[in-house]
Protein backbone atom coordinates (compact mmCIF):
# COMPACT_ATOMS: atom_id res chain seq x y z
CA UNK A 1 0.00 0.00 0.00
CA UNK A 2 2.87 2.09 0.85
CA UNK A 3 4.07 2.03 -2.86
CA UNK A 4 0.83 3.45 -4.49
CA UNK A 5 0.10 6.91 -5.26
CA UNK A 6 -3.31 6.78 -5.87
CA UNK A 7 -6.68 4.04 -6.63
CA UNK A 8 -8.58 3.64 -9.61
CA UNK A 9 -12.32 2.36 -9.53
CA UNK A 10 -14.81 0.91 -11.95
CA UNK A 11 -17.32 4.26 -11.47
CA UNK A 12 -19.76 2.98 -14.26
CA UNK A 13 -21.63 1.51 -16.08
CA UNK A 14 -22.97 -1.85 -14.75
CA UNK A 15 -24.92 -2.64 -12.26
CA UNK A 16 -25.68 -0.49 -9.44
CA UNK A 17 -24.79 -2.89 -6.21
CA UNK A 18 -21.63 -4.03 -7.99
CA UNK A 19 -20.23 -1.37 -8.62
CA UNK A 20 -21.52 0.39 -4.99
CA UNK A 21 -19.17 -2.49 -3.31
CA UNK A 22 -16.19 -1.71 -5.28
CA UNK A 23 -16.39 2.29 -4.94
CA UNK A 24 -17.09 2.14 -1.19
CA UNK A 25 -13.96 -0.52 -0.43
CA UNK A 26 -12.03 1.93 -2.68
CA UNK A 27 -13.25 5.38 -0.44
CA UNK A 28 -12.25 3.63 1.83
CA UNK A 29 -8.87 3.24 1.06
CA UNK A 30 -8.31 6.01 -0.22
CA UNK A 31 -9.50 7.37 2.82
CA UNK A 32 -7.17 5.42 4.92
CA UNK A 33 -3.76 5.84 2.72
CA UNK A 34 -4.42 9.19 2.64
CA UNK A 35 -4.13 9.36 -1.67
CA UNK A 36 -6.80 10.39 -4.43
CA UNK A 37 -9.73 8.06 -6.05
CA UNK A 38 -10.47 7.87 -9.42
CA UNK A 39 -13.19 6.97 -10.96
CA UNK A 40 -13.34 4.96 -14.55
CA UNK A 41 -15.67 4.40 -17.57
CA UNK A 42 -15.65 0.62 -18.04
CA UNK A 43 -15.59 0.83 -21.68
CA UNK A 44 -12.90 3.24 -21.95
CA UNK A 45 -10.71 0.76 -19.48
CA UNK A 46 -11.20 -1.97 -22.31
CA UNK A 47 -9.85 0.54 -24.84
CA UNK A 48 -7.08 1.57 -22.97
CA UNK A 49 -6.24 -2.21 -21.80
CA UNK A 50 -3.79 -1.66 -25.07
CA UNK A 51 -1.92 0.68 -23.31
CA UNK A 52 -0.86 -1.84 -19.98
CA UNK A 53 2.32 -2.55 -20.92
CA UNK A 54 5.44 -1.51 -23.17
CA UNK A 55 4.69 1.99 -24.28
CA UNK A 56 6.84 0.44 -27.30
CA UNK A 57 3.90 -1.39 -28.71
CA UNK A 58 1.16 1.42 -28.04
CA UNK A 59 -1.03 1.91 -30.39
CA UNK A 60 -0.62 5.58 -31.69
CA UNK A 61 -3.81 8.67 -31.39
CA UNK A 62 -6.19 9.13 -33.10
CA UNK A 63 -7.32 5.35 -33.97
CA UNK A 64 -10.68 3.85 -34.43
CA UNK A 65 -11.59 0.98 -31.66
CA UNK A 66 -14.26 -1.61 -31.77
CA UNK A 67 -15.19 -2.60 -28.73
CA UNK A 68 -17.67 -6.11 -28.08
CA UNK A 69 -18.11 -7.40 -25.48
CA UNK A 70 -21.56 -9.16 -23.66
CA UNK A 71 -23.21 -5.69 -22.87
CA UNK A 72 -21.54 -3.30 -25.27
CA UNK A 73 -21.03 -3.25 -29.32
CA UNK A 74 -19.51 0.03 -30.23
CA UNK A 75 -16.48 1.88 -32.89
CA UNK A 76 -15.05 4.58 -30.92
CA UNK A 77 -12.62 7.21 -32.34
CA UNK A 78 -9.81 7.41 -29.59
CA UNK A 79 -8.35 11.38 -29.91
CA UNK A 80 -6.64 10.40 -27.20
CA UNK A 81 -6.83 8.49 -23.72
CA UNK A 82 -8.81 11.10 -22.33
CA UNK A 83 -11.05 11.87 -25.35
CA UNK A 84 -13.19 9.07 -27.39
CA UNK A 85 -16.01 9.67 -29.22
CA UNK A 86 -18.41 7.10 -30.06
CA UNK A 87 -19.12 7.06 -33.78
CA UNK A 88 -21.61 4.24 -34.43
CA UNK A 89 -23.15 1.75 -31.57
CA UNK A 90 -25.50 -0.92 -31.34
CA UNK A 91 -29.29 0.18 -31.72
CA UNK A 92 -30.35 -2.84 -29.59
CA UNK A 93 -28.51 -6.19 -28.16
CA UNK A 94 -24.68 -6.35 -28.39
CA UNK A 95 -22.77 -9.00 -30.42
CA UNK A 96 -22.23 -10.79 -27.04
CA UNK A 97 -25.33 -11.17 -26.34
CA UNK A 98 -26.09 -12.75 -29.69
CA UNK A 99 -23.48 -15.04 -29.04
CA UNK A 100 -24.62 -15.74 -26.12
CA UNK A 101 -28.40 -16.55 -27.40
CA UNK A 102 -27.01 -18.85 -30.29
CA UNK A 103 -25.14 -21.03 -27.88
CA UNK A 104 -28.26 -21.85 -25.34
CA UNK A 105 -30.15 -22.45 -28.95
CA UNK A 106 -26.91 -25.06 -29.83
CA UNK A 107 -27.23 -26.39 -26.35
CA UNK A 108 -23.76 -25.05 -25.69
CA UNK A 109 -22.82 -24.05 -21.91
CA UNK A 110 -22.16 -20.40 -20.98
CA UNK A 111 -20.65 -17.54 -21.81
CA UNK A 112 -21.22 -18.49 -24.98
CA UNK A 113 -18.54 -16.53 -27.10
CA UNK A 114 -15.55 -18.98 -26.46
CA UNK A 115 -18.15 -22.02 -26.88
CA UNK A 116 -19.81 -21.29 -29.63
CA UNK A 117 -16.14 -20.22 -30.91
CA UNK A 118 -14.61 -23.62 -30.40
CA UNK A 119 -17.15 -24.95 -31.79
CA UNK A 120 -17.23 -23.76 -34.78
CA UNK A 121 -13.36 -24.88 -35.09
CA UNK A 122 -14.66 -28.06 -36.36
CA UNK A 123 -16.84 -26.60 -38.52
CA UNK A 124 -17.96 -24.91 -42.30
CA UNK A 125 -18.12 -21.34 -42.17
CA UNK A 126 -20.18 -21.42 -45.29
CA UNK A 127 -22.27 -23.75 -45.09
CA UNK A 128 -25.37 -21.28 -44.09
CA UNK A 129 -26.08 -17.59 -44.50
CA UNK A 130 -27.37 -15.40 -41.62
CA UNK A 131 -28.13 -11.84 -43.32
CA UNK A 132 -26.17 -8.58 -42.04
CA UNK A 133 -29.38 -6.20 -40.89
CA UNK A 134 -29.34 -3.00 -42.05
CA UNK A 135 -28.94 0.21 -39.62
CA UNK A 136 -28.19 3.87 -41.31
CA UNK A 137 -25.23 5.49 -39.75
CA UNK A 138 -23.17 2.80 -39.53
CA UNK A 139 -24.71 1.43 -36.63
CA UNK A 140 -25.39 -2.33 -35.91
CA UNK A 141 -28.22 -4.20 -35.23
CA UNK A 142 -28.04 -7.61 -33.40
CA UNK A 143 -31.43 -8.72 -32.52
CA UNK A 144 -32.49 -9.63 -36.16
CA UNK A 145 -29.69 -12.14 -36.16
CA UNK A 146 -30.71 -13.71 -32.87
CA UNK A 147 -34.57 -14.19 -34.56
CA UNK A 148 -33.62 -15.14 -37.60
CA UNK A 149 -31.21 -17.92 -35.77
CA UNK A 150 -33.94 -18.78 -33.57
CA UNK A 151 -36.36 -19.46 -37.11
CA UNK A 152 -33.91 -21.08 -38.57
CA UNK A 153 -33.24 -23.97 -36.37
CA UNK A 154 -36.91 -24.46 -35.56
CA UNK A 155 -37.51 -24.82 -39.24
CA UNK A 156 -34.96 -27.38 -39.53
CA UNK A 157 -35.90 -29.25 -36.80
CA UNK A 158 -39.20 -29.59 -37.81
CA UNK A 159 -37.37 -31.85 -41.42
CA UNK A 160 -34.92 -33.52 -39.14
CA UNK A 161 -35.31 -33.51 -35.16
CA UNK A 162 -31.36 -34.57 -35.08
CA UNK A 163 -30.44 -31.15 -37.01
CA UNK A 164 -28.92 -29.80 -33.89
CA UNK A 165 -26.63 -32.80 -32.82
CA UNK A 166 -25.61 -33.26 -36.46
CA UNK A 167 -25.39 -29.60 -38.24
CA UNK A 168 -23.89 -27.71 -34.90
CA UNK A 169 -20.47 -27.15 -35.76
CA UNK A 170 -21.42 -25.74 -39.09
CA UNK A 171 -24.10 -23.95 -37.61
CA UNK A 172 -21.84 -22.31 -34.96
CA UNK A 173 -18.97 -21.65 -37.87
CA UNK A 174 -21.59 -19.87 -40.38
CA UNK A 175 -23.34 -18.10 -37.30
CA UNK A 176 -20.38 -16.81 -36.21
CA UNK A 177 -18.72 -15.73 -39.59
CA UNK A 178 -22.07 -13.21 -40.04
CA UNK A 179 -21.38 -11.35 -36.47
CA UNK A 180 -17.78 -10.79 -37.28
CA UNK A 181 -18.10 -9.95 -41.10
CA UNK A 182 -20.41 -7.53 -40.12
CA UNK A 183 -19.09 -6.42 -37.12
CA UNK A 184 -15.66 -5.42 -39.40
CA UNK A 185 -17.35 -4.18 -42.66
CA UNK A 186 -19.07 -1.56 -40.70
CA UNK A 187 -15.40 -1.02 -38.97
CA UNK A 188 -13.72 -0.97 -42.34
CA UNK A 189 -16.67 2.00 -43.93
CA UNK A 190 -15.95 3.89 -40.90
CA UNK A 191 -12.29 3.49 -41.10
CA UNK A 192 -12.26 4.78 -44.91
CA UNK A 193 -14.80 7.57 -43.97
CA UNK A 194 -12.75 9.11 -40.71
CA UNK A 195 -9.33 8.44 -42.73
CA UNK A 196 -7.99 6.44 -39.80
CA UNK A 197 -5.04 4.33 -40.25
CA UNK A 198 -4.93 2.20 -36.80
CA UNK A 199 -7.63 -0.10 -35.72
CA UNK A 200 -8.21 -1.79 -32.10
CA UNK A 201 -10.20 -4.54 -30.87
CA UNK A 202 -11.43 -4.53 -27.31
CA UNK A 203 -13.74 -6.01 -24.70
CA UNK A 204 -14.90 -10.15 -23.99
CA UNK A 205 -15.52 -10.69 -27.65
CA UNK A 206 -12.23 -9.61 -29.09
CA UNK A 207 -10.93 -12.74 -27.79
CA UNK A 208 -12.96 -14.70 -30.47
CA UNK A 209 -10.30 -16.30 -33.19
CA UNK A 210 -12.48 -15.59 -36.03
CA UNK A 211 -12.65 -11.81 -35.29
CA UNK A 212 -9.06 -11.45 -34.21
CA UNK A 213 -7.58 -13.00 -37.78
CA UNK A 214 -10.00 -11.51 -39.98
CA UNK A 215 -9.12 -7.88 -38.17
CA UNK A 216 -5.49 -9.27 -39.06
CA UNK A 217 -6.58 -9.68 -42.67
CA UNK A 218 -8.33 -6.42 -42.68
CA UNK A 219 -5.50 -5.00 -41.65
CA UNK A 220 -3.35 -5.85 -44.52
CA UNK A 221 -6.14 -5.45 -46.87
CA UNK A 222 -6.58 -1.61 -46.18
CA UNK A 223 -2.42 -1.14 -45.53
CA UNK A 224 -3.06 -0.05 -41.87
CA UNK A 225 -1.87 -1.01 -38.58
CA UNK A 226 -3.90 -2.93 -36.01
CA UNK A 227 -4.00 -4.07 -32.56
CA UNK A 228 -5.55 -6.85 -30.28
CA UNK A 229 -5.07 -7.30 -26.80
CA UNK A 230 -3.61 -9.89 -24.88
CA UNK A 231 -5.85 -12.87 -24.10
CA UNK A 232 -5.72 -11.95 -20.64
CA UNK A 233 -6.77 -8.23 -21.00
CA UNK A 234 -9.72 -9.01 -23.24
CA UNK A 235 -12.39 -9.73 -20.47
CA UNK A 236 -12.91 -7.24 -16.91
CA UNK A 237 -9.59 -6.97 -15.74
CA UNK A 238 -7.79 -4.76 -12.76
CA UNK A 239 -4.87 -4.00 -15.14
CA UNK A 240 -7.11 -1.85 -17.45
CA UNK A 241 -8.68 -0.08 -14.65
CA UNK A 242 -5.45 0.48 -13.15
CA UNK A 243 -4.17 2.30 -16.70
CA UNK A 244 -6.75 4.63 -17.35
CA UNK A 245 -6.33 6.02 -13.21
CA UNK A 246 -2.33 6.21 -14.23
CA UNK A 247 -3.85 8.67 -17.37
CA UNK A 248 -5.86 10.47 -15.31
CA UNK A 249 -3.48 11.14 -12.40
CA UNK A 250 -0.40 12.06 -14.93
CA UNK A 251 -3.13 14.47 -16.96
CA UNK A 252 -3.98 15.99 -13.02
CA UNK A 253 -7.41 15.34 -13.32
CA UNK A 254 -9.53 16.11 -10.20
CA UNK A 255 -10.14 13.01 -8.01
CA UNK A 256 -13.74 11.77 -7.12
CA UNK A 257 -15.28 13.28 -3.96
CA UNK A 258 -16.44 11.26 -1.04
CA UNK A 259 -19.92 11.38 -1.77
CA UNK A 260 -19.78 10.50 -5.54
CA UNK A 261 -22.00 7.56 -6.59
CA UNK A 262 -21.85 4.71 -8.92
CA UNK A 263 -22.88 5.56 -12.44
CA UNK A 264 -24.70 2.67 -13.82
CA UNK A 265 -25.81 4.05 -17.49
CA UNK A 266 -22.48 6.36 -17.57
CA UNK A 267 -22.58 7.21 -21.82
CA UNK A 268 -18.89 7.40 -23.02
CA UNK A 269 -19.07 10.06 -24.85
Amino acid sequence: FQELDAIAVTQGPGLNGSLLVGLTYAKSLSTALGIPLYGVHHMQAHILAHFVNDPADWPMFPFLNLTVSGGHTQLVLVHSAMQMEVVAETIDDAAGEAFDKAAKLLGLSYPGGPEIDKCAQLGDAKKYSFNHPQVKGGDYSFSGMKTSLLYFLRDQLKENPNFIDEEKHHVAASYQEAIVSYLLKNAKKKLKELGISTFTLAGGVSANSSLRKQALQLGQELGIKIFVPKFEYCTDNAAMIGIVGYFQHQVGMTPLEMDACPRPRWKLN
